[in-house]
C-alpha cells in the first residue's frame, strides 16, 4: 500500500500566477484532492484533444463543469480543507480555488463567448462539426485548450501525489 506524503512541494505557474512552496494535506484534503483528481484525469481536461476529434463546444463545456464540480467538492468536505496553515503553506482550499480562477476561467472568459458568435453563424444546412472546423479561429482555440491542459496536468500530478497513489495520467493518450 502507497502511504501519502506528510507534505508535498507545490510549484504551479499559472502565467499570470506562480504557486510554490510546501502543502501538508490533513485526511479531509486527501479525500477532496482525490475527488478533484478523478475529474481532472477522466475528462479532456488532462486528455489530449485532436485536431479531428471532439467538439470545441464539448471541451468548453466540460471545463466549465469543473467550476461546480470543484465548488460541490468544497462544500462537501467543508473548512477542513482551507484551514489556516504554518509558515503559509497552502491548503487544499486555496489550491482549487486558483486552478479555477487562474487556470480555468481565463480560457473560458474569452473562447467561450468567441465560439458562441462563430456558433450563432452557422447555416442550418451544415453539422455543428463542420462548422466548427471551418472556424478561423479554431486551431488556435485548439492551441488554448493544450496550453490549459499543462496547467491542469500539473495540477493533477500534485494531487495524485497529495493521495499518494501512482499518476494515472500515463493512462492518458498523448497527441505525439
Amino acid at each position: 500500500m502507497v502511504r501519502a506524503p506528510k507534505s508535498v512541494g507545490v510549484r504551479l505557474n499559472l502565467h499570470v500566477l506562480e504557486i510554490a512552496g510546501t502543502w501538508e494535506p490533513n485526511d479531509a484534503e486527501r479525500r477532496a484532492a482525490w475527488e478533484l483528481y478523478v475529474e481532472l484525469v477522466t475528462r479532456v481536461s488532462v486528455v489530449p484533444l485532436r485536431a479531428d476529434e471532439g467538439l470545441l463546444r464539448e471541451a468548453l463545456t466540460s471545463l466549465y463543469s469543473l467550476f461546480a464540480t470543484t465548488r460541490e467538492v468544497l462544500r462537501k468536505h467543508g473548512p477542513d480543507v482551507a484551514e489556516p496553515k504554518r509558515n503559509g503553506q497552502y491548503n487544499f482550499g486555496y489550491l482549487a480555488v486558483a486552478m479555477l480562477n487562474f487556470g480555468v476561467r481565463p480560457l473560458l472568459a474569452r473562447w467561450h463567448p468567441a465560439l458562441e458568435d462563430w456558433e450563432n453563424q452557422r447555416p442550418t444546412d451544415r453539422s455543428r462539426r463542420d462548422h466548427e472546423q471551418a472556424w478561423p479561429q479554431a486551431a488556435e482555440l485548439r492551441q488554448a485548450l493544450q496550453d490549459t491542459r499543462s496547467i491542469l496536468s500539473a495540477y493533477a500530478d500534485l494531487l495524485a501525489s497529495a493521495c499518494g497513489v501512482p499518476n494515472l495520467l500515463d493512462a492518458v493518450p498523448t497527441t505525439d
